[in-house]
């Protein structure tokens, strides 16, 4: 699994010449309401091993969570199961309010 900056996935969500990943955010309806990355997929951690078979393991596959943890151990999961190009957000939602997007909310 490899690790992405706030900033690193910033710039490569704004890079039109690379293919764009499936931000899978894996915390709680809750939290993924009271804030989120634009254009991210929210499934809720325990229910990626139910659907793991909705998920394109070709497509690269940027976890989120709020500060990291949670997507490390979905990446763990979905690199078991296949997946090629899994991607964890360091510090999740957090650094991403702190690096990139300081009007987003946070808790």
């Amino acid at each position: 699994m490899q690790h992405l900056q706030a900033r690193e996935l910033a710039n490569w969500l704004a890079d039109p010449t690379r293919t764009p990943p499936l931000l899978l955010d894996v915390r709680e309806p809750w939290e993924f309401a009271l804030c989120h990355i634009d254009g991210a997929e929210n499934r809720p951690m325990q229910g990626i091993p139910a659907n793991v078979g909705e998920l394109d393991p070709e497509r690269p596959t940027v976890l989120i969570c709020h500060h990291g943890m949670r997507s490390y151990q979905a990446g763990v999961f979905l690199e078991r199961a296949g997946f090629d190009e899994v991607f964890n957000l360091t510090g999740g939602v957090a650094a991403w309010a702190d690096e990139v997007d300081p009007q987003m909310a946070r808790y």
